[in-house]
């Protein structure tokens, strides 16, 4: 384990250990005050700092686990577990806020008279303090250490404070009006809170099915890899996830065409290094493409080309041109967006445009894909 991985699970733990002291102890003075105050929303509020305790500790034991080190059953690791257990943190978001509404519901049926006293409401103020705090910083660790079962545990926390807020709002207006609209407040509260888990869950779900490369390290890494005046162009980057911070992928470099085995053996070995060091991420193939540079006529071929390719709608890349005179071949790939209505029909047409002007050459023409596309 590296001192970095080290530093972000200590980070993760200690944040959810604050939490689930300072929901253990709002639950007991929230049960206490609700049962004493008849006040249905004050009890299921102190529920619901139960169930945040929980989400807490689900936390711990999923950076715990997602911490062990590869096996031979998971050679990557464990470390989209993480994402496991933010899904079940979202789940018990979903089911407090479905059994808040089942409770809320009950009282709009059979209502009964709540009855609150100043210290109840002072600590309840306390609490919406409290949870306000927590949240923000659960969420501030969450994001600084990229971790989405702190996220959702902050988020989690800055409903409750809504939550909290409201049965003060329902008290105020009970204690002035004498009207008791804690029932219909809490039934309001719990619809937001499910709506809330069913974004978190669909976050994280597609998390888990696994998402376009991050944009903004796609681009770091290509540039990390172009820095190297050998390496002509960059591309065909592709992203797996194996967890938060956990990245390995593949990626094609253009190299001259006098580049000898040795050399290219140095310059892959030297990027890979480079690339893990720098960004944290493992390259575990790299392709090349060797490019052209001793024949002043296929270097003006290509641009031709390019010029060809490129006035088709569409068209984010061509890389990986290289002509053969002798064996008449000639080879590219072009990188078609998915904002086209037919990227298919595009490449068809594409191919038939190039073919035509160069009938003796037999193409090899890719239609390739950015991983990376805003």
């Amino acid at each position: 384990m590296t001192k970095e991985v080290d530093s972000r699970e200590r980070a993760i733990v200690r944040t959810s250990i604050i939490g689930i002291a300072a929901n253990v102890l709002l639950a007991v003075f929230k049960a206490a005050i609700g049962l004493m105050s008849n006040s249905i929303a004050i009890v299921m509020d102190a529920v619901n700092n139960i169930s945040d305790a929980g989400s807490s500790l689900i936390t711990i034991i999923g950076t715990k686990l997602a911490g062990r080190e590869p096996d031979k059953k998971h050679p990557f690791g464990y470390g989209r577990i993480e994402y496991l257990s933010a899904m079940i943190i979202s789940l018990i978001v979903l089911y407090a806020g479905i059994t808040s509404l089942t409770e809320s519901v009950k009282k709009i049926i059979t209502p009964e008279t709540p009855d609150y006293s100043t210290v109840s409401l002072i600590i309840v103020g306390a609490a919406v303090a409290v949870k306000i705090i927590l949240g923000r910083y659960v969420k501030a660790v969450g994001k600084k250490v990229n971790s989405s079962s702190l996220i959702n545990s902050g988020e989690d926390a800055t409903l409750d404070s809504i939550i909290s807020a409201s049965t003060l709002v329902a008290a105020a207006i009970f204690l002035i009006f004498g009207i008791s609209l804690e029932a219909w407040l809490g039934a309001i509260i719990s619809l937001l809170i499910i709506k809330a888990g069913f974004e978190m869950l669909k976050e994280t779900v597609s998390q888990i099915l696994g998402e376009r490369n991050d944009p903004n390290l796609a681009k770091s890494i290509k540039e990390t890899v172009t820095s190297y005046p050998e390496v002509h162009g960059a591309y065909d980057l592709v992203l797996n996830n194996y967890g938060p911070e956990s990245w390995n992928g593949s990626i094609h470099i253009e190299v001259p065409d006098t580049f000898s085995a040795n050399q290219l053996d140095q310059l892959i070995r030297s990027i890979q290094e480079k690339v893990y060091l720098e960004h944290n991420v493992i390259l575990t193939a790299i392709g090349v493409y060797s490019v052209n540079t001793k024949d002043k006529d296929i270097i003006d071929a290509q641009k031709h080309i390019r010029e060809k390719v490129f006035a088709h709608p569409h068209i984010l890349q061509m890389h990986g041109f290289y002509m053969d005179k002798a064996n008449k071949t000639m080879r590219f790939d072009i990188v078609i967006s998915f904002d086209a209505k037919d990227r298919k029909a595009v490449y068809k047409d594409i191919l038939t445009e190039i073919q035509n002007e160069y009938p003796d050459y037999k193409l090899q023409i890719a239609m390739d894909t950015d991983f990376a596309e805003k």
